[in-house]
């Protein structure tokens, strides 16, 4: 027995004899008495292991591909949080790229099974990565996806707003300014890979159907949120279809955006997006952007580092706690 009788009756709050009875299966212990003992018994194991915890470095990485905008408004939000998660001592270790290949990630994970506690990843969904994902948690490194999922991998949990719901959010939005003329919207992606993307992507398609069925979606594609790819991506659409004049941006490059419509002397009748990165803040103060979809990604730097934690017994067990974050939309008038 790690404990003894003496700690486990002053945690329980019941008599070191009926500690000594229940531990030894002597006499008769009410259910209710032989729960409290159990749990008690947990609680100090917690304690022990969190004692243990704080006395040590946790190395947490932080793997994302995503535009340098996203990534820094991640970094912050983990960073603004290690106070909060004190006494354990976390060390974050970002590993952040605009662009990257998926052999290079597939390498960097595995590196993080040597000495990480866990891995915060946002990533594409793709095979050899899931299977990282696997191993990752086999050497007892657990992984919680931000911002994009990848369900069909062996990540503890996923860490976000509901991608579906932010679509059909904008589907709304658009469909009220807009009205019920014939308009085609440029749905900008950074990459069809990120599962997140495309989840927005399907439930703004399908409202956009059900409210406004006359208005047309083109999808643009493989900027990855990147000013220089984005504008020409778009440029390149724009060119070649007279008939876009609306803009739901749900992968980034929002400048860039804007710039092929301004090269080519095309209206821009709505423009929403996602993030209230810096970028973004300053197209809204200026009017350039009607909204942004956004959310707390503090709330989601928490939840993100408390599960790991928690997959350590460094914490106790969630309460009841939301799916998802909760999406907010930001205008010139609620900044």
């Amino acid at each position: 027995m790690k404990f003894s009788i003496k700690q486990i009756a002053a945690q329980s709050g019941v008599s070191k004899a009926t500690v000594d009875r229940a531990l030894h299966k002597r006499g008769n212990i009410h259910p209710h008495t032989d729960r409290r003992i159990a749990a008690a018994i947990r609680d100090l194991e917690l304690q022990q292991r969190a004692n243990l915890a704080s006395g040590r470095t946790l190395i947490v990485d932080v793997v994302m591909h995503t535009p340098e905008r996203f990534s820094s408004l991640v970094s912050a939000a983990l960073l603004s949080q290690l106070g909060g998660l004190a006494p354990f001592r976390i060390m974050l270790r970002f590993h952040l790229f605009e662009q990257i290949e998926t052999k290079a990630l597939q390498q960097l994970l595995l590196r993080c099974a040597s000495d990480s506690y866990g891995v915060i990843l946002k990533v594409s969904d793709e095979a050899q990565l899931n299977a990282c994902v696997a191993e990752l948690l086999r050497q007892r490194v657990p992984v919680v996806t931000l911002a994009t999922d990848l369900p069909d991998s062996a990540r503890i949990r996923y860490v976000g707003m509901d991608n579906d719901s932010a679509g059909r959010t904008a589907a709304y939005l658009l469909s009220r300014w807009l009205g019920p003329q014939p308009h085609s919207i440029a749905v900008v992606l950074s990459s069809t890979g990120f599962r997140g993307e495309e989840d927005r992507v399907a439930g703004f398609t399908d409202e956009l159907s059900q409210l406004v069925p006359q208005l047309r979606v083109v999808r643009i594609s493989e900027g990855y949120g990147v000013d220089a790819l984005t504008f020409e991506r778009v440029s390149a659409v724009l060119a070649e279809d007279p008939t876009i004049d609306a803009v739901y941006s749900v992968g980034g490059g929002n400048q860039a955006i804007l710039r092929a419509f301004t090269c080519q002397q095309r209206q821009l009748e709505a423009f929403i997006a996602h993030d209230l990165d810096e970028e973004n803040y300053q197209l809204l103060a200026t009017r350039q952007l009607d909204a942004v979809i956004d959310h707390d990604l503090r709330t989601d730097a928490r939840i993100a580092m408390q599960a790991i934690l928690r997959f350590h017994s460094f914490l106790p067990p969630a309460g009841e706690e939301g799916a998802f974050s909760r999406v907010n939309v930001v205008t010139p008038f609620n900044l």
